[in-house]
């Protein structure tokens, strides 16, 4: 199961144990049992403070749980946590040996004081890169509380648990039996659901914060780089964002940001946060910002959040990236993540043998559709203009594929489900007006990005398209008010030219306050 380079790294990982690990698996007959028994007497082998067990009883087979001899720790895997998944293994092997959390003393402490009983479930899959963030949350709780219980469910392996509960998007958590949440969630915000007046303590801590010089809304490449530049001259950095990383956490392979031949987007976005934190940056994370209220000259800019919490800035750079964009269709809304899907990375594995139709293409709509056709039995592929638009290498590969249908010329106009999950899609030939029916068990949207402006219309200027106005500085409309990456008007989209943007207008605030402060 684990190659010696593997073996060799996980070997010294779990040099960092310092209390026994008692491995318990139930197991059945079937080739996958077997491939987790060998995977988990690998591991076993590794360490003298791990004992593998063979005679575990739980009901979803293969599955493992991980305790200590004579402890309280519910903490179980049903499935093979490879893939993405294996560092969250990891890390549950570290933890219920004893090895201590990065997390805060502020927050371990507010997971050891929750009281209740807590089952949770999550379902994953092994090429989601959302997912780990989810599990690794939930196995740390359930180390630290013995009143969290947490199993970590392999989508593709129990088809018949996701048929039955109509999981369509992963990471799926169920609390005590019932729907807790879909999509990424970290540790913060899984603690903000359970603990409300978490949310209010915050917000709370946030209104009592002196005026920053440099206030960034947004923790994607262009926010991280601003914050960094802007600390760098010594004064004082706040950054509030509603995740951070942005849309980074959702993108799966990265080949072209410059010096690093190939990483995913999690793991970019983790390195991201780690070198703000290396410097005196003031982080709030899990705060939407939900209007911005600009100063006159000489006074202070404000914006204010969803959670209730308020800052103010002598400058504000606006960072608020992009979201995926969505079709507006009849049916969309009522079916999203019931079939209406955004990320085929994520969601693909649970249409394995299904009929699917992704919406786009471009780039990733064709690179979507050459990813699915792997896994499902049939792709639609549908795009709005007279020709793909993606690259030819691309289009090449899509092309070659025996399962794959390419419809041009075609607007998509409505999302078709049984008021459970989606059944098919209607779309218009443009050409000839004439509408069809696609019948089909899921829908991936790849038509591009939306600016995260909303909450800034009437008091910035903005584009046709909704993205900020800025100048070569970055500056917008605003004195003392800056904004970079995807949520401007610069062209191209990119990672690499978003960290730039973030830089070049952090170096411009800076200019401003020091031209803005000078005597007179």
């Amino acid at each position: 199961m684990l190659d010696a380079n593997l073996k060799a790294q996980l070997k010294s990982y779990l040099e960092r144990v310092t209390q026994p690990i008692e491995i318990v698996a139930s197991l059945d007959d079937g080739a996958k049992s077997r491939e987790m028994h060998d995977l988990l007497k690998e591991i076993a082998s590794l360490s003298s403070l791990i004992t593998l067990l063979d005679n575990g009883n739980d009901a979803r087979k293969p599955s493992f749980s991980l305790n200590r001899p004579g402890g309280d720790i519910s903490l179980r895997f049903a499935g093979i946590p490879m893939g993405h998944e294996f560092t969250s293994l990891v890390l549950a092997l570290l933890q219920v040996g004893g090895h201590p959390s990065k997390a805060s003393p502020e927050v371990i402490e507010q997971i050891r004081s929750l009281k209740g009983e807590f089952n949770f479930e999550t379902y994953f899959s092994l090429s989601c890169q959302n997912c780990p963030d989810v599990v690794q949350a939930l196995n740390l709780m359930a180390v630290l509380n013995p009143n969290i219980r947490h199993v970590a469910i392999d989508g593709a392996l129990f088809q018949d648990e996701v048929n039955d509960r109509q999981v369509m998007a992963v990471p799926s958590v169920y609390l005590n039996g019932v729907n807790f949440g879909q999509g990424r969630m970290g540790l913060e915000e899984i603690l903000a659901k359970l603990d409300t007046s978490a949310i209010e303590r915050q917000a709370e801590k946030i209104n009592a914060k002196e005026a920053f010089d440099v206030l960034v809304i947004g923790g994607g490449p262009a926010g991280a780089a601003a914050a960094i530049y802007a600390a760098r001259k010594g004064i004082r950095t706040g950054v509030a964002a509603e995740r951070f990383g942005g849309q980074v956490l959702d993108t799966m392979a990265i080949e072209n940001f410059i010096s690093v031949q190939e990483t995913e987007g999690p793991k970019l976005a983790t390195a991201l946060e780690e070198h703000v934190k290396q410097y005196d940056v003031d982080i709030m994370n899990l705060q939407r910002a939900d209007q911005l209220l600009p100063g006159k000259a000489g006074e202070l800019h404000e914006v204010k959040f969803a959670s209730g919490a308020s800052l103010k800035a002598k400058t504000v750079i606006l960072a608020t990236g992009a979201r995926w964009r969505e079709m507006n269709v009849p049916g969309e809304q009522e079916y999203r993540s019931r079939g209406v899907a955004y990320c085929p990375h994520c969601d693909g594995p649970l249409f394995k043998g299904k009929r699917v139709a992704v919406i786009g293409g471009g780039n990733s709509g064709v690179e979507a559709a050459i990813d699915l056709a792997g896994i499902v039995a049939h792709v639609t592929l549908l795009e709005f203009d007279t020709k793909l638009r993606a690259d030819a290498v691309l289009q090449r590969k899509l092309n070659s594929l025996p399962n794959v249908t390419v419809i041009t010329n075609a607007q998509t106009i409505e999302v078709t489900g049984d008021g459970q999950k989606v059944n098919g899609l209607r779309y218009k030939d443009r050409a000839t007006e004439v509408v069809h029916n696609v019948e089909l068990e899921g829908i991936f949207v790849q038509i591009g990005l939306l600016p995260n402006t909303d909450w800034l219309k009437g008091a910035i200027e903005l584009s046709p398209r909704g993205e900020i106005v800025v100048d070569a500085r970055g500056e917008t409309s605003i004195p003392g008010i800056f904004a970079a990456g995807d949520v401007t008007t610069v062209p191209y989209k990119q990672i690499v030219i978003a960290i730039g943007e973030g830089a070049k207008a952090s170096l411009s605030a800076f200019d401003h306050l020091i031209r803005t402060s000078a005597p007179d």
